[in-house]
């Protein structure tokens, strides 16, 4: 295994010791509504920053699974495990679905038909009955995760959602450090490229797209159970310009970035909800502040910060190779 994968390995076994021991010292309900939006971010990642596809409609897997799940355990009254796993697949057959019809296209009008076929899933959701309508799924009940788990308790509740992130995130890295994620960085690089080699492009990114549908759908099923509610606000676009915004601020492309992007922004509306719809104007200026200041991202920044430091603390041996002489 590369050195710098052993490292990634290494910073997500010291968050995962971090959230081990967070819920004794934050709110966990708080810290599971991070976890489910980090991975939602992550799935997005996955899409813009690994294959270059900018979706402006990612909160149609997000919130479809929500009222997916939701409708499972609360009506038809199926295990809480089955009814997020039922979203995840729902999310998946839809990514499916329009991941066949928008990967047609490339760059802008990529972004505006995932645009348009989420304001179509929006307004079946607005319409449909199962939905709720501008009600939503309310109370949606916390029943014991295989019939052991009692997912009433916060504490217990927010170990198994970090479990779910983990799983998640470790299926992104998997997937970015595979063969198969290799051919994703080409595609992104160099389409054409790729293409002449005799990679079947489209394949690919149908893929890519349905594996970032259905861990985005994983998000929503997870926190529809966390906050008992499906509604609307998950499944509309200005969700899917937050997901967008998390992974800016954090860092596209990067392994982490979405997770610190997510904590970023879930932090602010959280402890700056007093301020009313100045919230969105704070947003609005980190964006714009991290967009100028930082172009890689906070976490991406930090990594080329720390690359430069790297070569600066390694010994200049070229010199010796130019005489003919091999450098050690």
């Amino acid at each position: 295994m590369e050195p710098r994968n052993n490292r990634t390995l290494q910073v997500f076994a010291v968050l995962v010791a971090l959230g081990l021991v967070a819920p004794f010292v934050v709110y966990p309900v708080f810290l599971m509504k991070v976890l489910c939006f980090a991975l939602f971010a992550c799935a997005f990642n996955l899409l813009i920053g690994y294959v270059g596809l900018l979706s402006f409609g990612h909160a149609m897997f997000f919130g479809f699974a929500a009222y997916i799940s939701g409708y499972t355990v609360k009506v038809l009254g199926w295990p809480t495990e089955v009814g997020i796993l039922a979203g995840t697949g729902v999310a998946a057959a839809l990514g499916l679905v329009v991941g066949a019809i928008a990967i047609r296209r490339q760059g802008i009008y990529f972004a505006m038909v995932t645009l348009a076929l989420s304001q179509m899933v929006f307004f079946f959701c607005l319409q449909a009955k199962f939905t709720g309508g501008e009600d939503g799924i309310q109370a949606i009940p916390r029943r014991p995760l295989f019939g052991v788990l009692n997912l009433t308790n916060d504490f217990v509740f927010y170990y198994v959602v970090l479990a779910i992130f983990c799983i998640g995130f470790l299926m992104i890295w998997r997937t970015i450090h595979s063969p198969f994620g290799q051919v994703l960085k080409a595609i992104r690089e160099n389409e054409p490229r790729a293409i002449s080699l005799g990679y079947a492009v489209d394949r690919f990114k149908l893929i890519a797209f349905v594996l970032s549908a259905a861990l985005a759908g994983l998000a929503g099923a997870t926190k529809a159970i966390v906050f008992q509610l499906a509604s609307l606000t998950d499944v509309t676009w200005q969700m899917s310009g937050e997901v967008v915004l998390m992974t800016l601020v954090g860092g596209m492309g990067t392994v982490f970035g979405p997770i610190v992007g997510a904590g970023i922004i879930i932090t602010m509306q959280n402890y700056l909800a007093g301020f009313g719809e100045w919230v969105l104007v704070i947003q609005g200026a980190i964006f714009v502040v991290t967009v100028l200041l930082f172009r890689r991202g906070i976490v991406g920044e930090i990594m080329a910060l720390a690359q430069n430091l790297g070569r600066r603390g390694k010994p200049a041996a070229e010199p010796a190779a130019v005489q003919g002489h091999p450098a050690e």
